[in-house]
């Protein structure tokens, strides 16, 4: 594992390039977080828990899936170096989380708990406007995979996902990808060829 200095400056680049961001701030998130190595296939959040963490993935690659009542699983996120890992309904209610957090490949995550969240909120007025931003990206986001499931073709969806994430295609089995697409594994295979 790389030192430790080298995960936070991959975080701290994010954040100033949404806003400046002081020494002290800086300070404060490395004393207030974790640095954190994880195993592929591991599972960081279980349906019924509540979420009191959030990761910055410092490298590696996670997913966010549910299971429905045949348990099926349906995978709603494939997260990647430099995105942040939370289950956000859990995380902002404070309720059990509907949600499965895996690492599918070895991580180093940043870890940064619930409460420690909130105490640099109150501290630091950076951090409001920097976790404001977040929120607001990663909403449209989410409305934008909801609205390519219901508006494009299959065969569109997986033009958008290799046009924005062409590497996720080589990182991430296909059965993932297929769930994230809303469509089989078979359609998947067919829509490649």
């Amino acid at each position: 594992m790389e030192s430790p200095d080298t995960y936070y400056a991959s975080l701290f680049q994010l954040f100033n390039s949404i806003h400046l961001i002081s020494g002290e701030f800086k300070e404060a998130i490395i004393s207030n977080s974790e640095v954190i190595p994880v195993k592929k296939k591991t599972i960081l959040l279980e349906a019924g828990n509540r979420s009191n963490r959030i990761y910055f993935v410092a490298k590696g690659m996670a997913r966010v899936y549910y299971l429905d009542k045949e348990g099926k699983e349906t995978t709603t996120w494939i997260l990647v170096e430099n995105e942040l890992l939370i289950s956000v309904f859990s995380f902002f209610t404070g309720q059990p989380s509907f949600e499965y957090i895996e690492t599918l490949e070895d991580c180093i995550l940043i870890e940064l708990q619930r409460e420690k969240v909130d105490q640099l909120y109150e501290r630091f007025m950076e951090f409001n406007f920097i976790g404001r931003k977040l929120t607001e990206h990663y909403y449209i986001r989410n409305e934008i995979q909801a609205n390519n499931l219901r508006m494009l073709s299959a065969k569109q969806r997986y033009e958008q996902l290799i046009t924005h994430h062409p590497t996720l295609i080589n990182r991430v089995p296909l059965g993932y990808i297929a769930s994230y697409l809303g469509i089989s594994q078979e359609t998947l295979s067919r829509i490649r060829k």
